[in-house]
């Protein structure tokens, strides 16, 4: 017992002599000055809650100065819209630097900070709002986003005619933009109009301008669950997601036991359900509402509704998508797109492959024929036109005579007497029915 202590002993103080560098370095390492952001790409919802989440870490870190490393050429208006409120209500002075572009939402991202700094050859501008197909936006949301950006540039002292330049093509501004064209100004430009602060070669130099220690950086690393979010709430990702969803599920529903297509769109809507909740727009109500559409389509396969099951399940996995996502008109419109290529997907489906369709356990198949051993129905239209004679009173069923054979005829309705010529004038399955003559035809 005696050596298993002391061999214990020897353990813990090895493991106190390697640990103590560690805890050297963690007791005087000293607190950043600045905490790093980089914001690239296209500016979308997802990147508005990881930079939420990133100045909250900040506030936590308590730096000097947030920096905001900008090269982006825009991206929603909405998303940002939320990242500058989210930089105006932070109580450390932000620092927008621009290394490359920042480009309609970039541009208004930037002018929210209390600085902006431009690395050589940079540009900032350009902000005209634009529909996702590219089009100009309506005259209205020019206006307002020309108007916030003038309110931004102005509440940090800055020129607000050269913010509103930037969205607005009808203002001109004498000796800095004709009518007609956009405001986007190089880094030069945007010194000269005091915009920016200034150019600076290098981040380093940058930061010396205002008074920061560059080896004093703290970098934000975006998590793996804020990336894979980014990715899934981008505009061009979500009517992916949901046609591979909605198409992968309605081949599984009319093709049960293939498998393949119902794991895609399971997958594929679990991307999207899980990817949204991440990024804090979707619940799980918008989950279950999934579900319980998903429910009703399945019902209405097995039990006649008259479609009343099938809507309400669209409706539910509708509203679902619009719940979910962060523009909820947005996401109905690709939730409308993502049908119409499900119905060219059934259309297929039933088309190629209705031999293996699920409802074809539910049809009768049987057919009774004659080499089957069963002996169809006589028929009888070889008798139409044919004449003959009432055999008893026809009143207004009875029996005639008919090419010498006797037949369980109907009048069209009047009354016959037994030996009266009749004629057939139409033949339904076994039923005859027969319309008195001129002529006297003779029993024979």
């Amino acid at each position: 017992m005696s050596k298993f202590l002391r061999v214990a002993s020897l353990l813990c103080i090895l493991s106190s002599i390697l640990l103590m560098p560690f805890t050297a370095d963690a007791g005087t390492k000293p607190n950043p000055e600045v905490y790093a952001v980089t914001i690239e790409n296209t500016i979308e919802t997802g990147l508005a809650q990881s930079l939420e989440r990133a100045f909250k870490l900040a506030r936590e870190v308590q730096p000097k100065a947030i920096l905001l490393r900008i090269n982006t050429l825009g991206g929603s208006v909405s998303a940002a819209l939320d990242i500058g409120q989210t930089i105006r209500e932070s109580d450390i002075p932000v620092i927008a630097y621009v290394k490359h572009n920042a480009i309609s939402a970039g541009a208004y991202i930037a002018l929210n900070a209390e600085h902006i700094a431009m690395a050589p050859g940079s540009t900032i501008g350009a902000a005209e709002p634009r529909t996702l197909e590219g089009k100009q936006a309506d005259p209205k949301i020019v206006a307002v986003w020309a108007s916030e950006m003038r309110s931004v540039a102005e509440a940090n002292s800055r020129n607000g005619d050269i913010a509103a330049g930037m969205v607005d093509v009808d203002l001109e501004i004498p000796g800095v933009k004709e009518k007609g064209t956009l405001l986007s100004l190089t880094a030069e430009q945007a010194v000269k109009h005091k915009i920016a602060d200034g150019i600076f070669g290098s981040e380093k130099e940058m930061l010396a301008h205002y008074g920061y220690n560059a080896s004093l950086v703290e970098e934000h690393n975006m998590s793996f669950a804020e990336k894979f979010a980014r990715f899934v709430t981008h505009p061009f990702v979500i009517p992916i997601l949901l046609i591979v969803g909605i198409v992968g599920l309605v081949v599984e529903l009319l093709i049960p036991g293939v498998t393949l297509p119902g794991v895609i769109g399971t997958i594929a809507f679990a991307l999207f359900f899980f990817g949204h909740m991440i990024a804090g727009f979707a619940g799980w109500e918008s989950l279950l509402l999934f579900l319980l559409g998903v429910v009703l389509l399945v019902i209405e396969i097995f039990v006649t509704s008259f479609g009343i099951l099938g809507v309400a399940g669209i409706v539910a996995i509708g509203a679902s998508v619009g719940v979910a996502v962060y523009d909820a008109k947005y996401g109905v419109q690709s939730f409308l797109v993502a049908l119409l290529f499900a119905g060219a997907a059934a259309w297929i489906t039933i088309k190629y492959f209705g031999h293996r369709g699920a409802w074809n356990k539910l049809i009768l198949k049987d057919q009774l024929t004659k080499e089957k051993g069963y002996v169809p129905v006589k028929s009888y239209n070889y008798l139409l036109y044919q004449e003959g004679a009432a055999l008893t009173p026809l009143r207004p069923s009875g029996m005639a005579l008919i090419n010498g054979q006797r037949f369980d005829v109907v009048t069209e309705g009047d009354f016959i007497d037994s030996g009266d010529p009749v004629e057939v004038v139409h033949v339904e399955g076994v039923r005859i029915v027969v319309r008195r003559k001129s002529e006297f035809v003779e029993l024979k």
